[in-house]
């Protein structure tokens, strides 16, 4: 059915506004005295109308990236949201600041349509946002073209791609209907692309010689935390991990609708808490939403779809209660953490189960190849009856729903309201649909293989995921604060020294490597424990506290077999670990099961305590002492020192020294590299490529 559209005169002219200063506007019209990091460069380029690809966190100002330069290129800035939510904050935000904004989307009413679509053919918006299904009604993207855009601004554009982690096919059709409005500049913004959804956001929308701006994704005032935990344990868990105050308010996330209600009311026992997802009641989600904004409620259990476009600014602590599906929804769902600025952590609970839940998903989501052809070739280019097509072909009314679901996104078939179906003989040049699938499904598979490695991991969490999105321009290895780099101030999980047996082994690994190039985990283990004398997950605990000392390197690798491709980990030893003293293994630290104080009270440790370690200093059987002020100046003269040496060599603080050791050498004050020696903690290489530094700093103060 047709949709008339409001029709006015529109002069064939541009308008000509005066180009104004973008510091001037960003200072007098949205109040703010400086720009964030990397947000001038953006807003530049957008300015002199040239395209942008902008990649950046959630909480780094994308919006602004869009808003100053439409402002000052002057006209209308044309916004294409995903997200209702997202949409009525940014409109509300704007008229707020005094702007002049209008929205259409499905909760808005034919007549606010009616008048949003007058006042930009008026010529009476700065902003109009509308949702990217409305461009596939016949004559909207025409009245749009009769007075064009000052800027274009595509959010969420990972969305286009197939190979992105929320993929609408919405998105997809915009690079053709936005050729209308050309010669308007687009920006495109995300929070979450990895370096081939980027390619793929700029191929889909036909971008002109984009300018591409990937980064800003290092938090550093978020630690990251990923703890193996069996699933009946963890809501207990996550109830203790929020007992102290400082770690809320809280987002938790649940893998289904079910467990969010079931953890909500679990939580409810001891805080302001509740459940939140697509299934419930609109105005329960509204309300729900509110009061969190507000501070009513202290906890929130959500599912994904809770978070997009809510600005909570001093949200404490993101939980994951299982394992996300993609590395790029978990990056964003913690992304709303810490947004204030302010010492934020994010602590996943995951598990083998949680792998086996992402499996069945896989399989029921993207069917075998055969189905797909089965189906497709039973659609014909004249429309069909759904129904009877999959009664000729004897298959579920789910299996088929399935497979032609699959077969829409491909773009090869289509259906209508009334149910039928056909092909749209869609070509796809050089490669056939059956192969554009496999890739999907590979890619897919590919997702959930990273997150579950993330998990696992034994390298700095920040550092991996800021590699993961492809930022060339951060390089640091390590973040100083997650549970890798900063076992010390973790609070999901503890660390132990390694036990004889752990030591003995840790210290065969590093002689079996020193012999030659780095090698499967597997056949190592296999090569140094033929009988099992230490089962595999306990070499795997081993391999990763040498790892996160630095000794060891651990990267993915794989092999083909039978025409499969066959991935596998291996591990070398690094140039520190050729050089290490058997007393340094002393140093390696292990991580064990939770355990909580008495009557189920966590242990009062945050990463944001300002608690000074010098005042739970121990000492011999453990006596509390406090270290004089001499001694608390010489203790932190060490650590300044202890981070840069870290820095420099681009490994975690605690591999240089152990914070007891570190107390231990500001009591003593050595003098001499003799003296160094007698400290716990510090072998002859450590004596040898420390000592003389560590002697000055100890004359010093």
């Amino acid at each position: 059915m047709s949709t008339a559209f409001p029709q006015a005169h529109v002069e064939k002219e541009e308008l000509n506004l005066p180009q104004l200063h973008l510091r001037t506007v960003l200072a007098d019209r949205f109040g703010f005295a400086d720009f964030r990091a990397n947000q001038e460069a953006v807003c530049e380029a957008a300015q002199a109308g040239r395209d942008v690809l902008l990649v950046m966190p959630t909480g780094a100002g994308k919006s602004l990236c869009y808003q100053l330069p439409g402002i000052v290129r002057g006209g209308t800035t044309l916004v294409i949201s995903p997200l209702i939510a997202l949409m009525e904050d940014q409109f509300w935000k704007l008229q707020q600041l005094g702007f002049r904004a209008a929205r259409i989307h499905s909760g808005l009413d034919r007549a606010d349509s009616r008048a949003a679509c007058l006042a930009y053919l008026a010529g009476e918006l700065d902003f109009l946002f509308i949702a990217p299904e409305r461009l596939r009604v016949p004559g909207f993207p025409e009245m749009l073209a009769k007075r064009k855009p000052t800027l274009i601004a595509v959010d969420e554009a990972h969305c286009i791609s197939q190979w992105g982690h929320d993929f609408r096919p919405d998105y997809r059709l915009l690079g053709h209907y936005l050729q209308l409005l050309r010669p308007s500049p687009i920006i495109a913004l995300t929070a979450t692309a990895t370096p081939i959804v980027q390619a793929d956001i700029a191929r889909q929308l036909a971008l002109i010689a984009p300018t591409h701006f990937i980064h800003g994704f290092r938090r550093h005032n978020l630690a990251i935390e990923s703890v193996e935990t069996a699933v009946p344990d963890r809501p207990a868990r996550i109830a203790s991990l929020l007992a102290d105050e400082n770690r809320r308010p809280a987002i938790v996330y649940a893998p289904t609708r079910k467990l969010s209600e079931e953890l909500a009311v679990r939580l409810r026992e001891q805080y302001k808490a509740a459940a939140y997802h697509a299934g419930m009641d609109a105005n329960d989600r509204d309300r729900v939403q509110r009061d969190f904004l507000d501070g009513k409620l202290e906890v929130v259990v959500a599912t994904t779809a809770f978070g997009m476009g809510i600005d909570k600014a001093d949200v404490r602590t993101v939980i994951h209660a299982a394992l996300p599906g993609t590395l790029e929804g978990y990056y964003q769902e913690i992304g709303r953490a810490g947004r204030d600025g302010l010492p934020s952590r994010a602590i996943l609970l995951y598990s083998f189960a949680d792998r086996r839940t992402h499996e069945f998903f896989f399989e029921r989501d993207y069917p075998d190849t055969e189905l797909l052809k089965r189906v497709h070739a039973k659609c014909t280019d004249e429309p069909r009856d759904r129904e009877s097509i999959r009664r000729a072909l004897r298959i579920s009314a789910e299996d088929f729903d399935k497979a032609f679901e699959r077969l829409e996104l491909l773009g090869v078939c289509a259906s209508e309201q009334d149910g039928v179906v056909y092909r749209t003989g869609a070509a796809h040049g050089r490669v056939s649909w059956q192969e554009s699938y496999a890739a999907q499904v590979s890619q897919r598979r590919s997702q959930i293989d990273a997150m579950q490695r993330f998990a696992e991991s034994h390298d700095c969490r920040m550092a991996t995921l800021v590699k993961h999105f492809g930022d060339a321009t951060d390089r640091s290895p390590y973040c100083g604060q997650c549970d890798v780099c900063s076992p010390e101030q973790a609070i999901a999980q503890q660390f132990r020294e390694l036990n004889a047996i752990e030591r003995k082994a840790a210290g065969t690994v590093i002689r079996e490597l020193r012999s030659g190039n780095a090698r499967s985990t597997g056949k190592l283990h296999k090569d140094i424990f033929p009988r099992e004398e230490l089962s595999r997950n306990e070499f795997e605990a081993v391999l990763g506290a040498l790892v996160t000392a630095g000794y060891l390197f651990m990267e993915d690798a794989s092999f083909e077999k039978e025409g499969r491709t066959l991935s596998y980990r291996r591990v070398g030893i690094t140039r520190d670990g050729e050089q290490l003293d058997a007393n340094d293994l002393a140093l390696l630290r292990i991580r064990e099961a939770f355990v909580s104080e008495a009557a189920g009270k966590p242990r009062k440790r945050t990463g944001s305590s300002t608690t000074s370690p010098s005042t739970r200093t121990k000492n011999g059987a453990g006596a509390e002492i406090t270290l004089n002020p001499e001694e608390t100046a010489r203790e932190q003269r060490l650590r300044v020192w202890r981070s840069s040496e870290a820095k420099k060599h681009g490994f975690a603080a605690f591999c240089v020294f152990s914070d007891k050791t570190m107390r231990a050498i500001a009591v003593d004050r050595p003098t001499t590299v003799d003296d160094l020696k007698t400290i716990d903690g510090i072998g002859p290489a450590k004596a040898a490529r420390y000592g003389a530094e560590i002697c000055r700093l100890c004359s010093e103060v």
